[in-house]
């Protein structure tokens, strides 16, 4: 998935306005077509912001119906949603424990923005909880 700079920009500013609680939202974007014997690519257009619900450092959650408004905006716009991602304020950025229990949707990326020691983007795969491929962007 490729992140352009401008968008990881705008992720890290978000994440340092919400902290220290976990900020969160969608990445949206388009689905390339594959070169000659390729894969196809993942291009992030828009960082979609979600208010992260649970007001917490160590978690967050969307609310159902900012979800669906995500969702129906996507394809107003003619775009997917690539990724889910969140910040995390004070770790490391790699999916918690309770980050690959709840990544149940298998054809989207989790990515997670670290603020702890640098500034630290990665995004995952992540197939019945466990991480089958790693993107660092940052």
């Amino acid at each position: 998935m490729k992140i352009p700079p401008a968008i990881i920009d705008e992720l890290i500013s978000q994440a340092r306005n919400d902290a220290p609680n976990e900020s969160c939202g969608y990445l949206l974007g388009l689905v390339e077509s594959p070169s000659a014997g390729g894969q196809a690519e993942a291009l992030v257009t828009e960082n979609y912001w979600m208010e992260n619900i649970d007001h917490s450092p160590e978690h967050f959650s969307f609310a159902p119906s900012a979800q669906f408004a995500a969702l129906r905006y996507a394809r107003s716009k003619g775009l997917k949603i690539l990724a889910n991602w969140h910040s995390h304020p004070a770790s490391p950025s790699r999916p918690s424990a309770e980050d690959l229990r709840l990544a149940n949707d298998p054809t989207i990326r989790y990515a997670i923005l670290s603020l702890h020691e640098g500034v630290h983007l990665n995004s995952f795969c992540i197939r019945n909880g466990v991480v089958t491929d790693k993107e660092v962007h940052r």
